[in-house]
């Protein structure tokens, strides 16, 4: 239990400080034989920190709650 406390937190803490990132694929626009165009196109993917926060509160209360034990 205490490793896994402390795995939220430190997912929690990464939450808080990386909002989020981008995921570029590549598409394919026109394809007429030798003659390839691609594009590349960004997804991005974001979450709030209080996501973040609220994972690392639930990690220390997993400690708290491990050392009641």
């Amino acid at each position: 239990m205490k490793n896994a406390g402390i795995f939220v937190i430190v997912i929690g803490a990464l939450m808080i400080i990386y909002t989020g990132f981008n995921i570029i694929t590549k598409e394919k626009v026109v394809d007429a034989g030798p003659i390839e165009i691609s594009k590349e196109k960004n997804h991005p993917v974001q979450w709030s920190p209080i996501v973040g926060v609220v994972l690392v509160v639930g990690g220390i209360a997993l400690l708290v709650l491990n050392k009641k034990n």
